[in-house]
């Protein structure tokens, strides 16, 4: 009997605790690669772009809804956007909001200093599961990563993370991409509108997967990705026609500006910051004088080419400084912020893949970015995406998680009375109360990542990672199938769009 209780007693402890010691939304905030001084100095230069250099390429009636709201005609087609208007505009700017998911308890609140990772990227070439080697992405593969993904619990949101080179017809893309994500997760999602036109017939998608007409608008459970500023500092008129529809429909957006250090923003890390901030100010303005307080996301992305050679790279220090210092800037500002990491440059699944994407993740975490894209699943400078690499970031984002969480110092947790017991009795703590309580509550226990002995290892063959992820993600594609969409409101979408899948 005694046995058989210290059997059941050591049972018990190999199991992983129940609960998720370190869940999506923790607080970030703790990395400030930027003084208060320096980023003074970095927002008064992006104010003196604004109001001296102001944006160019403005379409017309952008130019009379902002002239209206106290800009400048600088002459040449720019206009200036004055100090006391961007910072007007930064005052009654929507500082949090509720991102929902069709799972209510799957939505996450947007802004402070909650971080969540998940998805973005528009790779055009899918790392196949079986062959190991890359191939057009095709539709049938956004579908599938939408069901992967919507088990992995520490990716809290997704956006499409490849396109479907299958279909050329952009409307056909739109809509189908919206479907894909419909069909196969509840999280909160994102989507792109090539045009503004496919901005209303999509939402009536939505309408039908929510209830009725005009329910999407009620709770809207769809952010767009839009980027309205093309760099260096011009408007697209295409992306700013589609921020007008988004508003129009209630859509939540996140407005990306994408400048390249060295290409299309200056080489220099401080001047690309003071750029991008502008850029990305000239969004808000946008937003703020269009719908006041519109839920925006502030997504300053800096990306870095490599200047040996102008090829996008996609990690590296400057990447991890970077886009720490973008969220460090923003909720310096007090938007709610979104930034870009985890976007390896390796083609494999390999030691390369895993440094780049553990170190810019782990930066933007801990500078506090609210919403990080690109943290799942991405490869190749972006140009890529794997089902493996899916499932080994997730494992990844609990590890951040963990660490954001910190360290609880109480009198509980300092354990006094339970180091003078097992000092004084059995001469450890194994079993005592002390670490049953940590064990359920501080600790994570990766899934994928191996920790047995050398020995019982090479026993199982000696299985890298990259074999155990490709292993999981084949066991969720086959046994996770949704359906989040009824078969009457499937009916009424197929009769009324082009649904290919």
């Amino acid at each position: 009997m005694r046995r058989a209780g210290r059997q059941a007693r050591l049972a018990q402890r190999a199991r992983a605790p129940e609960v998720n010691p370190a869940a999506p939304g923790q607080r970030g905030g703790q990395y400030k690669p930027l003084s208060d001084p320096e980023l003074q100095q970095i927002y008064s230069s992006a104010l003196r772009l604004l109001a001296e250099l102001g944006l160019g390429e403005v379409p017309a009636r952008l130019w009379d809804d902002l002239v209206r709201a106290g800009a400048q005609d600088l002459g040449g087609g720019r206009i200036g956007f004055p100090a006391a208007m961007v910072e007007d505009c930064i005052d009654k700017a929507c500082k949090i909001f509720t991102f929902h998911g069709r799972d209510a308890s799957r939505s996450i609140e947007v802004g402070g200093d909650r971080v969540y990772f998940g998805t973005g990227g528009a790779a055009v070439n899918t790392l196949d599961l079986d062959s190991g080697t890359y191939r057009p992405s095709t539709l049938e593969d956004l579908h599938k990563f939408t069901r992967l993904q919507d088990v992995l619990d520490n990716v809290a949101w997704f956006t499409r993370c490849c396109i479907a080179t299958d279909v050329a017809d952009n409307f056909e893309l739109d809509v189908n991409t919206a479907y894909a994500l419909m069909k196969n997760t509840t999280k909160p999602v994102a989507t792109a509108f090539t045009l503004a036109e496919h901005v209303a017939p999509i939402v009536q998608l939505f309408d039908i997967v929510a209830g009725g007409e005009g329910e999407f608008s009620k709770r809207p459970f769809v952010k767009a990705h839009i980027s309205p500023i093309i760099s260096p500092m011009r408007f697209g008129e295409d992306a700013v026609d589609v921020v007008y529809e988004c508003i129009a429909h209630n859509i939540p957006m996140s407005c990306i500006t994408a400048a390249q250090a060295g290409a299309t923003a200056p080489a220099t890390l401080a001047g690309f910051l003071a750029q991008s901030l502008a850029e990305t100010l000239a969004s808000l303005v946008m937003v703020n004088v269009i719908s006041p307080g519109y839920p925006m996301i502030f997504s300053n992305w800096p990306l870095v080419i490599d200047l040996r050679s102008g090829a996008f790279a996609g990690a590296g220090g400057e990447t991890t400084v970077l886009n720490a210092a973008s969220a460090q800037l923003s909720n310096w500002l007090g938007l709610p912020s979104g930034v870009a990491c985890s976007m390896s440059d390796a083609k494999a699944i390999d030691a390369q893949h895993g440094v780049e994407k553990g170190m810019t993740s782990l930066g933007a975490a801990l500078a506090g970015g609210n919403l990080i894209y690109e943290s799942s699943g991405m490869t190749a400078s972006l140009l890529g995406v794997s089902f493996e690499a899916f499932v080994l970031d997730n494992e990844m984002h609990a590890m951040t998680y963990r660490a954001l969480r910190g360290i609880e110092v109480n009198e509980e947790n300092l354990g006094f009375d339970a180091i003078c017991e097992a000092v004084l009795g059995e001469g450890h703590f194994l079993g005592t109360a002390l670490t049953h309580a940590a064990m359920e509550r501080d600790y994570h226990y990766p899934k994928l990542a191996d920790r047995q002995q050398p020995i019982a290892w090479e026993k199982e063959g000696g299985p890298e990672a990259w074999q155990r992820a490709k292993d999981e993600a084949l066991r969720i594609l086959e046994t996770h199938h949704p359906d989040y969409i009824m078969p009457e409101q499937d009916r009424a979408i197929r009769s009324a769009f082009p649904i290919l899948n």
